[in-house]
């Protein structure tokens, strides 16, 4: 359960200032902007004492007056306290008997999904697979914990760095029983809900694989799969119609048209959602990249990483607080108030007559770390019933992503492997360089020319043809400064035109389908592109699969990652300059593409199309391949 939802655009649209109606504290915490606003109350940003920063979600006074929503909400505070997923926000504080309920949830920086695709247009398929493989592991912990979202929709899910991250569960159920949805505020969005949902009919885990459905149409397309209009229309369509997937691209048809099935029981798990989201993606493992976004979206999430500090901070303690023992998390059992550390809060004091409530501390309980569990190798996913969720921590099941990961190039829990990129042969460029040195010492000694002329005889010896002729590869005199090469060469400046002798692109010679095994190399200047034993110079590039990298091998080689949406071409590859010259193969994912500059004046466009089997007796990856050559200019 959470309560973020910040707006779109920069720094001082997201963080908006307090208005006179915002508090300036909720039980202790300052808050420093809001965040946003919705139909169940407002989000303002808050920090912990320890600097960290909150959302803190105040619902709404009309839902607080109501006792059925007061006896809903705490149950669902209670239940989402043991959502520990990786793709969730957690719930850190709350207040279920206050005047005002609320709840604190660890802040998000990133756009939702809704906020995304409105500014930036729809995501690729790889980001799509990413993001619907995120949630189904956020709805799997979320129904291991008794809860249903029910309003599964983009707004509620937030794009981070490190992955999506699903909000607001449970609230809908809570809202759901009051007095109020019969007096025009809806729970749920109707663009976005299942059938059984809209008919009024019991709602189960199936119901947010139908949204999640809608979600993934909705993030390939920029549009909802049922279309937009009146609520009535909408929830007409959802019941009696079939969705419009025209745009979903080939790979997610399956996935989408499962989801968006009419029968609940038709519907797929949480673990075969996983299952398609990994065929979509031509993979045994969904490995996540540290830009699986593109990069407009990305620029979003530093604009609200970019927190403001609070307006005003805490007035030192007049005395030393005193200092109680450390109280075990029980997450199905709300923490005792207390009073708030001094500085954090002023005392709060009730009307005549009222009972006095105790006030709330701040961020009271400290979490237990998760025991750590041995390496385990990869196994089938297996979700948790309800029955069988544990009441803290993490659950017991294994994501594929989790396990042990062996297969070379791909990343282990741990990270990528240690073994570093081999030295690089750097034997021409060291050698052109001392002589270089030997030139400029000379010249300084005043030696200048009996150098030359000894350096000459050595090359003319050297050169000897067996008759007692000499061809000299090079002439050796020095050239005068100022001199103009038509000088050097006796003829005159004719002044010719540069554009005039300008060459046309080279046509693309394209490389479908190579299977670059572990060990061998692709030298970018042969006619047949195929795949070669060793590692030598030249104008190759190289597949380790011991630390999974790739190589640019040969001096002055060097490799561009493209970002995620960006697609190459000559001129792309031409005007990149993030150089680097090895890339790790688990920064890649399907249709990623890398730009190829070598020495000679190549240019390649490499598209990773994904890794050998884990069965397979040797290791490769398949990539396709276009060449420009002599196109580097």
């Amino acid at each position: 359960m959470s309560g973020q939802q910040p707006h779109r655009g920069s720094a001082s649209q997201v963080f908006q200032p307090l208005a006179g109606d915002d508090p300036a504290t909720i039980a202790g915490y300052r808050l420093a902007a809001k965040l946003g606003a919705g139909g169940m109350g407002k989000v303002y940003l808050s920090y912990t004492p320890g600097g960290r920063p909150v959302a803190i979600k105040v619902i709404r006074p009309e839902f607080g007056e109501d006792p059925e929503f007061r006896r809903r909400f705490a149950q669902e505070v209670q239940s989402a306290q043991r959502v520990q997923g990786l793709f969730t926000a957690p719930v850190i504080d709350a207040d279920t008997n206050g005047a005002q309920p609320w709840l604190a949830t660890a802040y998000v920086p990133g756009p939702s999904l809704a906020d995304a695709v409105v500014a930036h247009g729809a995501l690729p398929v790889e980001a799509v697979l990413l993001l619907i493989a995120g949630m189904a592991e956020a709805l799997h912990v979320i129904h291991g914990a008794g809860i249903v979202h029910r309003d599964l929709k983009p707004s509620n899910v937030l794009l981070a760095a490190d992955g999506p991250r699903v909000i607001d569960f449970g609230i809908a159920y809570a809202a759901d029983a009051t007095s109020l949805t019969g007096s025009g505020v809806t729970i749920g969005t109707p663009s976005f809900m299942a059938p059984e949902q809209a008919a009024g009919r019991r709602v189960t885990p199936a119901t947010d694989i139908f949204a999640l459905g809608q979600v993934a149409a909705y993030a390939a397309t920029g549009s909802p799969a049922f279309g937009e209009g009146t609520s009535h229309g909408v929830l007409y369509r959802i019941v009696h119609e079939e969705p419009d997937l025209t745009g979903v691209p080939e790979r997610l048809m399956d996935l989408v048209s499962r989801c968006l099935a009419k029968d609940a029981e038709a519907r797929p798990s949480v673990a075969e959602v996983i299952a398609l989201c990994q065929t979509a993606n031509a993979e045994t493992v969904l490995r996540r990249p540290e830009d699986w976004l593109p990069s407009p979206v990305a620029a979003d999430i530093t604009v609200r990483a970019a927190a403001p500090a609070p307006a005003q901070t805490p007035p030192p303690p007049t005395a030393a607080p005193a200092v109680a023992p450390p109280v075990a998390y029980s997450p199905t059992t709300p923490a005792a108030p207390s009073t708030p550390p001094p500085g954090f809060g002023p005392p709060v004091t009730p009307p005549p007559g009222q009972t006095p409530h105790a006030p709330h501390t701040p961020y009271p309980v400290q979490h237990q770390a998760a025991p750590t569990q041995p390496a385990q190798a990869a196994q089938p996913y297996q979700p948790v019933p309800p029955s069988q969720a544990h009441a803290s921590g993490p659950y017991p099941g294994a994501y594929p992503a989790q396990a042990a990961q062996t297969h070379p190039g791909h990343l282990s829990p741990q990270g990528p492997a240690a073994t570093p990129p081999p030295a690089k042969r750097r034997g021409g460029r060291v050698a052109a360089i001392a002589i270089a040195v030997a030139l400029v010492v000379g010249v300084a000694g005043g030696g200048t020319a009996y150098f030359l002329q000894k350096d000459d005889a050595k090359s003319s010896q050297g050169s000897e043809s067996p008759k007692g002729g000499s061809t000299p590869k090079g002439d050796s005199t020095p050239k005068q400064a100022g001199s103009s090469p038509s000088e050097e060469e006796g003829g005159t400046d004719t002044g010719t035109d540069p554009a005039a002798s300008a060459k046309p692109d080279p046509e693309p010679i394209e490389y479908p389908g190579i299977n670059l095994t572990s060990g061998y190399n692709l030298t970018l200047g042969d006619d047949g592109l195929k795949p070669q034993d060793g590692d030598g110079g030249g104008d190759q590039l190289v597949y380790y699969s011991t630390g999974g990298h790739l190589d640019a091998a040969g001096t002055d080689g060097t490799l561009v990652r493209l970002d995620p949406g960006q697609v190459g071409s000559l001129a792309v590859c031409r005007a990149e300059t993030r150089f680097t010259d090895s890339i790790y193969v688990n920064k890649l994912s399907k249709g990623r593409q890398v730009c190829i500059t070598t020495g000679s004046g190549h240019v390649a466009l490499l598209t990773y199309q994904g890794q050998s089997p884990e069965d397979s007796p040797s290791t490769y990856m398949t990539v396709d391949v276009t060449v420009w050559r002599n196109a580097a200019g």
